[in-house]
């Protein structure tokens, strides 16, 4: 961005749908956010998402988009398989990006991506939501300070029920589809963040008629001995509860807990101490004021969601979509 550090954030939204109308009610719980453009390859989908959120400009593509010299990060927000051609198309236009979960639709993409944005010296992250919760940033606190001493098990889960519906994302492999790259990712991604890298991965799913996914049973082990449990389906609603074993007591994050304003506290021999974080809105809004942070200060990562960590996650991704026999398109190219 300009050399102006005080001004409004401008952004421009890649794809006008169902989570980039969520993404922008974020934004404007932001006094420092400009809903600057918004670009499809459909101008009159465009036009009608700018009329109804707000946003000053539009274009009628992704190409124009990242050319507006008046947008500053932009946010990939079309399924899941525009990924890479959307990063890749805003880094070589000079934007910073920020780009929906899950970041690509397999490792390799993700590796050519990161390499792009680091050559440019251009800020890239995924949009892990989770991360930029109030009551995330206090429960990396207390794992720093140890609060439950070393955690053991892992044990999440999320989970829907959406019916079979050949045509929709959620079931066509040529988009990514599977509760493993819609929900899952989640959870992979907490495991990343409180036990790191798994050294082992293992899992079970039940693949629908389309081939993907929707089913499945995940474990991930670490070199220290520590465990996942993890679970995500597409034909079941879930709890939503994360829980965490440690040595010395448990902290649950309670339903939905990738949605999260409050915490469970159980210390070994002390009485339960239950942290509520509430917030107004829909959530987006710290996430995208961390987004807005990092390119402020001229980071070219986040520090709650860097790259690498990202690549591994997917990574692990692509390790169990093998093991279940998931292929999709992306994979071959």
């Amino acid at each position: 961005m300009s050399d102006n550090s005080n001004r409004a954030i401008r952004w421009g939204i890649m794809g006008p749908g169902s989570i980039a109308r969520r993404f922008t009610e974020g934004l404007k719980a932001l006094p420092d956010a400009d809903l600057a453009a918004v670009g499809s390859r459909d101008k009159s989908r465009a036009e009608a998402f700018a009329s109804e959120h707000g946003y000053k400009r539009t274009h009628g593509s992704y190409q124009e988009l990242v050319n507006d010299p008046e947008v500053d990060v932009i946010y990939v927000a079309t399924p899941h398989n525009g990924h890479y051609e959307g990063c890749m198309m805003a880094l070589d236009a000079g934007k910073a990006v920020l780009c929906e979960k899950p970041f690509m639709m397999n490792s390799k993409q993700s590796a050519e991506v990161i390499a792009k944005a680091r050559d440019k010296k251009l800020f890239l992250m995924e949009g892990m939501w989770t991360r930029c919760f109030p009551i995330f940033e206090r429960l990396r606190s207390l794992l720093k300070e140890e609060v439950i001493g070393k955690v053991w098990l892992l044990d999440a889960d999320f989970g829907f029920r959406a019916g079979y519906n050949p045509e929709s994302r959620l079931f066509d492999p040529v988009k990514g589809g599977g509760g493993l790259m819609d929900v899952g990712v989640y959870c992979v991604s907490l495991s990343s963040m409180i036990l790191g890298t798994p050294d082992k991965v293992e899992g079970m799913a039940t693949l629908g008629l389309s081939g993907v996914d929707e089913v499945a049973a995940i474990n991930l082990h670490h070199e220290d001995g520590s465990i996942a449990m993890l679970s995500t389906t597409l034909r079941a609603n879930t709890p939503s509860i994360a829980t965490l074993c440690g040595e010395n007591g448990s902290i649950v994050i309670n339903s939905a807990w990738w949605c999260p304003a409050r915490l469970t506290v159980k210390v070994n021999g002390k009485d339960t101490e239950v942290i509520e974080m509430p917030f107004e809105g829909g959530g987006f809004q710290f996430e995208a004021a961390e987004v807005q942070r990092c390119v402020r200060e001229g980071l070219t990562e986040c520090p709650i969601m860097p790259l690498d960590e990202t690549l591994q996650i997917m990574k692990t991704l692509d390790t169990l979509r093998s093991l279940w026999g998931v292929r999709y398109p992306a994979d071959n190219e």
